[in-house]
């Protein structure tokens, strides 16, 4: 069984290149894997799925499912939180060209938010570290938030 790869919207590869980290450059990713994860739950985050029109056929290339950490098992997840049917995990071609799919339209959905973050931006890692950190106290302020309580 062929596992379907990760592919990457044509319009955002010189984003994905230029956020990863290359001889020292200012990317913030060691691989073109955690580009795409990142950019995946930030689509998640903020609930923005983006199918791909064209989809860059080199540079980067297509990134297959075993260059993630988690050996599929993040898209896997991405794909069952999204349509709430663990069906979706059943080990057949069909059900992993689904996975792939629905992960890499939050991934370009992340990667089109990141676009329009980076914009103009010449340190993206610390633009990043920023935006994480914002999201974390947004977080916090959401879970200590006593006015739920009254």
């Amino acid at each position: 069984m062929a596992i379907a790869r990760i592919q990457i919207s044509e319009d955002k590869a010189e984003l994905v290149k230029a956020l990863r980290d290359i001889d020292g450059t200012t990317g913030f990713f060691q691989t073109y894997a955690e580009v795409l994860a990142f950019a995946a739950m930030l689509g998640i985050s903020r609930g923005r799925r983006v199918p791909l029109g064209k989809f860059s056929r080199k540079d980067p290339d297509p990134v297959p499912q075993d260059q993630f950490r988690m050996t599929g098992a993040l898209i896997g997840l991405v794909a069952s939180v999204s349509i709430s049917d663990l069906k979706i995990l059943l080990p057949n071609e069909e059900c992993d060209a689904v996975r792939a799919q629905i992960f890499q339209e939050y991934a370009n959905g992340g990667l089109e938010i990141l676009q329009a973050e980076l914009q103009g931006v010449v340190d993206y890692m610390e633009h990043i570290l920023l935006m994480l950190n914002a999201e974390r106290n947004k977080a916090d302020a959401e879970e200590f938030d006593l006015s739920r309580f009254l």
